[in-house]
């Protein structure tokens, strides 16, 4: 029970199993020198530590940190059901009786199909000057404003530089869309599921998750990596995994209701 003035911050939940030495030292959210434990209830555990309650939450060492303990379960090949960042409540109580107890069904469920899988994010980025470089050699017209615009004064040919900004704009969005799905092509065979979305950069490729099965792992990032070297110097990947199913929770959970109907 946590001690006054202090709540109970909850990372998710996970099976009743092989999770005590994962969380081992592992920093909390809040408090560094808080320990992570589990509130089990019924062969699930939820992943918990003390909070102070007049200390707000928020900070980028606090969502690193929820994510640090998350993924080390992850990493354990251990299935484990992230909460959103910032669950909290009054104590180890209130987690047995109004989160274990009560979700225990759903729980069950999601911790079921999200058993021997891990996700893998891949965050793609141009490198701005290689993917120029493609705007100009593939379109003239490019290449013609570009030349007309050399030595001018910033002040000058704003007409020209405004369509110049357009055309190589609408060229990089045609780029991203077949190499985002280039992407998918080569990675998706190796995954259950997988999402995508536009990063928000003018340089951004695509960010793109995958739920991946344990025995195709090294498949995965293998492919992952020819993929890379493929792309060499003129996208940038980056691969960040195991970590916990974050986009692929609700899906869980739902196919999970779904399938008792």
């Amino acid at each position: 029970m946590a001690e006054d003035g202090r709540a109970c911050y909850v990372y998710g939940v996970v099976t009743d199993d092989r999770a005590d030495e994962a969380v081992k030292g592992l920093p909390a959210v809040g408090d560094p020198e808080a320990p992570v434990t589990l509130v089990r209830h019924g062969g699930q555990a939820a992943v918990v530590s003390e909070v102070p309650i007049d200390k707000p939450l928020g900070t980028p060492d606090d969502l690193r940190t929820h994510a640090r303990v998350l993924d080390t379960l992850a990493a354990q090949s251990a299935p484990v059901l992230p909460f959103r960042f910032g669950t909290v409540v009054h104590d180890t109580t209130a987690v047995t009786d109004e989160l274990l107890a009560e979700g225990h069904d759903d729980f069950a469920r999601g911790l079921d199909r999200l058993r021997g899988r891990a996700q893998f994010t891949v965050r793609a980025r141009y490198e701005q000057d290689a993917v120029l470089r493609e705007v100009v050699l593939e379109q003239p017209e490019a290449a013609r404003l570009r030349e007309e615009l050399r030595g001018l004064p910033e002040e000058a040919g704003y007409d020209q530089r405004i369509q110049l900004g357009r055309l190589v704009m609408d060229s990089i969005a045609a780029k991203r869309s077949v190499d985002a799905l280039e992407l998918g092509r080569r990675l998706g065979p190796y995954a259950l599921a997988s999402v995508s979305e536009e990063p928000a950069s003018a340089e951004g490729l695509v960010n793109a998750s995958f739920l991946v099965e344990d025995a195709r792992r090294q498949a995965f990032e293998e492919a992952a990596e020819e993929l890379a070297e493929h792309w060499h110097g003129r996208v940038r990947m980056r691969l960040l995994g195991p970590l916990a199913p974050y986009d692929f929770v609700a899906d869980a959970l739902r196919e999970g209701k779904e399938g008792d109907e």
